[in-house]
C-alpha cells in the first residue's frame, strides 16, 4: 500500500520489504538525530494491522501466543510470537489492548497469513478477527516526543517510543502537525543500535526465539502451553541455541555497506575461511558509523574478529553464547 506521504518534499521511496513508505526525506543523518532527540515521526503505514474483538479475546490469544496476555491491562504494550510446531518463528505481533479490542501491527504483507491461522483456531471462542490495514496506518513517535496524540487513537507506549494506530484518512493531516518526517532508514538504523530483531530480517525458516534474545520480551517462560512451547522449554532448560544475535561495528572506510545475507568469516582464516554467520541488517548510524546485526554460530568466540565479505567487523554480543 503506497503512502500519501511519499508526496512530501524530498521523499525517496523505500524498496524491498518496506516498499510503500519513504526510505528518507533527503537527509538520513538529520532524520536520525531528530528521532534520537525525540522529535518528528516515522510513517509505518505499510505495516499490517489486525484487531481481535470479543469477550474471550485475551484468553484466546493467550493460548496461541508466546506471551502471557490473559490478564493484559488496557493500554499496556507487549509483543508476542507465533511459532511452528517445531518452535520456529512464523509471526511477530506488536500488541496493545484498548479495553475493547486488541490492536496489533505486523510485518508488511504478513497479515493475511496471520489472520488465516487465527481464524482456523477460533473454535467455540467468542472472538472476531479483522484485517484493518486498509483503514488504519501505523505512525511511530520517538521516545521523548511531545507530539499530540489524537483522541480515541489506540497507542502502544514502549521504551523506544509510541506506535499510533491512526485512521488512514487522517494520516496527511497528522503529518502536518507531528513535526519533521523521518524515513524508514533512520528508524532502522536506531533499531539496529537498540539490538531489536525484526521478523524477516533477523529470522529465517529455522530461527528460534532464543537466538534473537526474544525470551522475556516476546516469550513468557511461565505461561501455559502453546504451539512450539516444547522446543522453547527444551532449549531453555537443557541446551543452547545453535546461533546467536550479535551487533557489529563495521569498517567505516568502505564505501558500500555489506548487504543482508553477506557471509561472515573469521578474520584470521582469510577470505577462504569457513562461514560462521551472516549479516541480517546493515545501516549507517549518525554517531556509530556503519553498523549491523548478524547471526553467528554459537561457538564463535565473543572476541573473535570477523570479516563480512571484504569488510572488517568487530562484534558485541547481544545473545550470550
Amino acid at each position: 500500500m503506497k503512502s500519501p506521504l511519499l508526496t512530501l518534499p524530498g521523499a525517496v521511496p523505500a524498496e524491498g520489504a518496506d516498499e510503500g513508505v519513504a526510505a528518507h526525506y533527503g537527509d538520513l543523518f538529520r532524520e536520525q538525530r531528530a528521532l534520537a532527540d525525540g522529535t518528528g515521526f516515522v510513517d509505518l503505514s505499510h505495516r499490517g494491522v489486525v484487531t481481535v474483538t470479543g469477550e474471550d479475546r485475551l484468553a484466546w490469544l493467550h493460548l496461541l501466543l508466546t506471551q502471557h496476555v490473559s490478564e493484559l491491562p488496557p493500554g499496556r504494550a507487549t509483543e508476542a510470537l507465533i511459532l511452528s510446531a517445531n518452535g520456529h518463528i512464523e509471526h511477530a505481533l506488536y500488541l496493545v489492548d484498548d479495553g475493547e479490542r486488541v490492536w496489533a501491527h505486523v510485518e508488511p504483507g504478513t497479515q493475511e497469513a496471520l489472520i488465516a491461522y487465527l481464524e482456523s483456531m477460533k473454535f467455540f471462542y467468542k472472538v472476531e478477527v479483522a484485517d484493518r490495514t486498509d483503514g488504519i496506518a501505523v505512525v511511530h513517535l520517538p521516545a521523548g516526543s511531545i507530539a499530540e496524540v489524537p483522541q480515541g487513537v489506540a497507542v502502544r507506549e514502549t521504551p523506544y517510543g509510541r506506535d499510533l494506530f491512526l485512521p488512514r484518512a487522517e494520516l496527511e493531516a497528522y503529518a502536518e502537525q507531528a513535526g519533521p518526517p523521518a524515513g524508514i532508514l533512520a528508524y532502522e538504523a536506531l533499531r539496529v543500535e537498540q539490538h531489536r530483531p525484526r521478523l524477516g530480517f533477523e529470522t529465517d525458516h529455522r530461527t528460534i526465539p532464543h537466538e534473537l534474545g526474544w525470551i522475556g520480551s516476546a516469550v513468557h517462560l511461565q505461561k501455559g502451553c502453546y504451539r512450539g512451547q516444547e522446543t522453547v522449554a527444551r532449549v531453555q532448560n537443557l541446551g543452547k541455541p545453535p546461533r546467536r544475535l550479535v551487533f557489529l561495528h563495521l569498517d567505516g572506510s568502505e564505501v558500500h555497506l555489506p548487504a543482508p545475507g553477506t557471509e561472515l568469516r573469521l578474520a584470521d582464516d582469510g577470505p577462504d575461511g569457513r562461514k560462521v554467520g551472516f549479516i541480517t541488517t546493515s545501516a549507517r548510524h549518525h554517531e556509530l558509523g556503519p553498523v549491523a546485526l548478524a547471526l553467528l554460530k554459537r561457538n564463535v568466540a565473543v572476541d573473535a574478529a570477523l570479516v563480512a565479505g571484504d569488510t572488517a567487523a568487530a562484534q558485541e554480543a547481544v545473545v550470550e553464547p
